[in-house]
């Protein structure tokens, strides 16, 4: 970001453009007062990219926006009348209009009742005041700033706060609580302590945003650099406890006869943030957030050992189409794939604590199939223990561990391998219908090719189908 103030030449070189110079000349030509306004402003001050760009008119934005669309070549108007808004899409950008507005709500909506107003009260309802500044494109004012509540100052101290009393803010718009969070998590900013504590006061009212709504800001937020960032803020606000409560309970430690166990959700934490460092993949960033989800569920005290966690990745698995569901996140081979990872991130630690066999590393390779690199990110970046010398013990058990996966794949085609004995083979040379013996036939040659009995070809496995249908079925080829 700038640190020096802005000035109107700050402003003059960065929408001296054709596009912010045609909606200009539009206006004026309508005699309407027109600003660009909201993320578009605080994006330029932080010098990130943005393609969509809020304008907003004193009197009727569609009317501009119509202007605007006739000077425009190959340009695409589409008119929101319900709404009061018009959008103008070219190639490059898209351009949505507005009238200043001023907004009153209903304690049960989120749906305010709108009227026409000014500048000053279009700016007052806005969300937080990094999002309340506003820009002039008109001609005799073009590139002037207007900052009524001090985004400037917030913006370049990396400070969150609402413009107006932020209760009213919140109450009016829950989804405003999950935005704050959001924010802070993207820019790394941190939420003023009256606007948070304004937050745990309101967070009941989140119950009345749509799922749909909070999953697009859950989502922005674990695509963040940091994603555990909010979700932190998340539980410290007590909204995390009423989005998801599972992840909620993981936090916190209990002792019994003086032991303990791990904070499993700082635990989590760090997976995810490791998860985040070395990887994009938003949906491997959530099998982190998930992959200890059944460890408050299997949590026990066994006094011979301590507390275990038996079974939880299986638990965390069956945990997860749940929280898919609930949270409005989409049920189709994301879900898929986080049950998997969810299930098998314990395969690869296994394989790193204990002995690194041939026959462990085949199974891994077929169970994960294309995903198994993906697994292996998860299973680095769970490592987070203090000990230093464990550390180094798992890091070089690992290494030995993608060494092998190379060696077996390049050797026995393992990942997403199908038996070379199929099904119909299999009943053809046994004058066999569809049969249990036919699915024992197939899982016995996967078995051994897994553990490194017969080697992943044809011949192999139809000689141990023929031996091993006489020895154990006492069926014998027909043909």
């Amino acid at each position: 970001m700038e640190t020096a103030q802005p000035d109107k030449d700050f402003f003059l070189s960065r929408i001296d453009t054709p596009t912010f110079h045609l909606v200009g000349e539009a206006a004026d030509a309508l005699g309407r007062e027109c600003y660009v306004v909201g993320g578009y402003v605080r994006d330029l001050l932080l010098g990130r990219p943005s393609k969509d760009i809020d304008f907003v008119t004193v009197g009727s934005g569609i009317e501009v926006a119509k202007a605007v669309a006739r000077k425009m070549k190959g340009s695409h108007l589409a008119v929101f009348k319900n709404f009061g808004t018009a959008q103008v899409k070219n190639r490059h950008t898209e351009l949505e209009f507005v009238g200043a507005r001023k907004e009153s709500y209903h304690r049960e909506s989120r749906n305010p009742i709108v009227e026409d107003g000014t500048l000053t009260d279009d700016i007052s309802r806005r969300d937080f005041t990094i999002n309340a500044m506003a820009v002039c494109v008109n001609a005799d004012r073009f590139g002037e700033l207007i900052d009524m509540f001090g985004g400037l100052e917030d913006l370049r101290n990396r400070k969150i706060r609402t413009p107006l009393d932020p209760d009213i803010t919140f109450s009016d718009d829950p989804l405003r609580m999950m935005r704050a969070i959001r924010f802070a998590t993207q820019l790394d900013f941190e939420i003023m302590p009256e606007t948070f504590e304004a937050i745990r006061r309101n967070a009941q009212r989140i119950k009345i945003i749509s799922r749909e709504r909070i999953a697009d800001e859950l989502m922005k937020m674990m695509r963040s650099p940091r994603p555990s960032l909010g979700w932190t803020l998340l539980l410290r606000s007590g909204l995390l406890q009423l989005i998801l409560p599972e992840l909620a309970a993981m936090k916190g430690v209990e002792t019994v006869k003086g032991i303990g166990h791990k904070d499993n959700f700082l635990h989590t934490m760090a997976v995810l943030d490791n998860v985040a460092e070395a990887s994009r993949n938003v949906w491997l960033r959530w099998s982190a957030l998930l992959h200890d989800i059944g460890k408050p569920v299997s949590k026990r005290f066994d006094p011979a050992v301590g507390w275990t966690f038996y079974g939880h990745n299986v638990v965390g698995a069956r945990m997860v189409s749940r929280i898919f569901r609930r949270l409005k996140l989409p049920c189709n081979e994301h879900m898929k794939y986080v049950e998997k990872m969810v299930e098998l991130h314990m395969r690869p630690i296994a394989l790193v604590e204990d002995e690194v066999t041939d026959s462990a590393v085949r199974r891994m390779l077929f169970d994960a199939g294309d995903d198994v690199d993906d697994l292996m990110i998860l299973c680095s970046a769970d490592i987070t223990s203090k000990n230093q010398m464990k550390v180094e013990r798992f890091r070089a058990n690992y290494e030995l561990v993608k060494q092998k996966m190379v060696e077996l794949e390049e050797r026995d085609r393992i990942r997403n391998f199908q038996p070379p004995v199929d099904g119909r083979e299999i009943m053809a040379t046994f004058g066999l219908g569809e049969c249990r013996e036919v699915g024992i036939i197939k899982e016995h040659i996967k078995n051994a090719i897994l553990d490194g009995v017969i080697p992943n070809d044809h011949e192999a496995a139809r000689n141990l189908m023929i031996a091993f249908a006489a020895s154990t079925l006492n069926l014998h080829p027909t043909e």
